[in-house]
């Protein structure tokens, strides 16, 4: 879902397949995992540790899946025909790299399959096929959601339900929290995808991609960018102030440097594509490091409940 376009044929070919596989995107994969391990154990006190290792292995798989197979997608539209990074265009073997992309989705799954198999519960693996299912439909046929405009929607509802599902694997009941914990997950992942499509703007409207920043245009996604940003903030300090989340939550807030990074990268460079299109990375910054920060806190409300229960004191 997640993708990159770049346009350099001298390019080394080292350079052009750690382009293509973009390390630091499977951020996206891991972070969700780790927030909705967090907001369980928080919020019940558990954790198993297998269940959460088959699913970060399981996560990355899918995000490997969802990496290849829009770039066999890409191809068949022509979109991608500028960028030199796409597996179909390195490889130049299309039929290889959408085999590839099915064998990650089938071990990602097969990998929930066996956590739900471990519980004997199937309700994990029905909601991370659902997700999966979603997901399929921001590039596959004939849906194409994404480019329709659609796409951070697509985006959020399947990392909403992902985020359900990992909270599912370890406490095997779903609560008002595990719903925050993925929305708030699923709030910054959309807004990587978001920024990921500045620098591609020209090429987006010449396929008949209609992506935000195509309607939008570049200087008003640069405001949206930043008023999602805020909404992440506005989000959390209303969940804190209405007794929801715990004080604890306010470590989140260490990431906003690196969220005013990427407001300003944004806002200075939003018009030219060479400068903007890093600003992808600068969300997957911001959306690693606060998450990390939130799992954080959750583990530390949890102790801080404990021993308000065994005190008897309340917030």
């Amino acid at each position: 879902m997640l993708t990159d376009k770049t346009a350099s044929p001298a390019v080394p070919a080292q350079r052009l397949w750690l382009a293509a596989i973009k390390p630091p995107i499977y951020t996206v994969a891991i972070t969700p995992i780790i927030v909705a391990t967090a907001a369980a154990y928080g919020e019940l006190g558990v954790f198993n540790g297998l269940r959460f290792g088959l699913f970060l292995f399981a996560a990355v798989c899918l995000i490997a899946w969802m990496n290849l197979s829009n770039d066999v997608f890409d191809s068949d539209t022509g979109i991608d025909i500028n960028k030199a990074s796409s597996f179909v265009n390195i490889t130049g073997d299309r039929q290889l790299i959408f085999w590839l992309a099915n064998g990650f989705l089938a071990l990602g799954l097969g990998n929930v399959a066996l956590i739900s198999y471990l519980q004997q519960d199937w309700t994990t693996l029905g909601l991370l096929g659902l997700a999966s299912a979603i997901a399929y439909t921001y590039q596959g046929p004939p849906f194409r959601l994404g480019y329709l405009g659609i796409g951070e929607l697509v985006c959020f509802i399947a990392y909403v339900i992902t985020g359900l599902g990992v909270f599912y694997s370890q406490a095997e009941t779903l609560t008002p929290n595990a719903c925050l914990a993925s929305i708030w997950v699923a709030l910054t992942t959309s807004i990587i995808l978001f920024c990921s499509h500045f620098h591609q703007a020209e090429d987006d409207l010449a396929a008949g991609k209609r992506s935000p920043i195509v309607r939008l245009g570049t200087a008003r996604g640069a405001e949206v960018l930043t008023y999602s940003l805020v909404m992440v903030l506005l989000f959390t300090c209303g969940l804190i102030a209405l007794g929801i989340w715990s004080p604890w939550m306010l470590i989140s807030f260490g990431s906003a440097p690196f969220a005013l990074q990427l407001i300003n990268h944004v806002r200075t460079n939003h018009a030219d594509p060479e400068k903007v299109k890093n600003a992808k990375f600068f969300a997957v910054k911001f959306h690693f490091t606060s998450g990390i920060l939130l799992a954080i806190a959750y583990i530390l409300s949890y102790y801080d409940l404990s021993f308000l229960s065994v005190t008897g004191l309340t917030y």
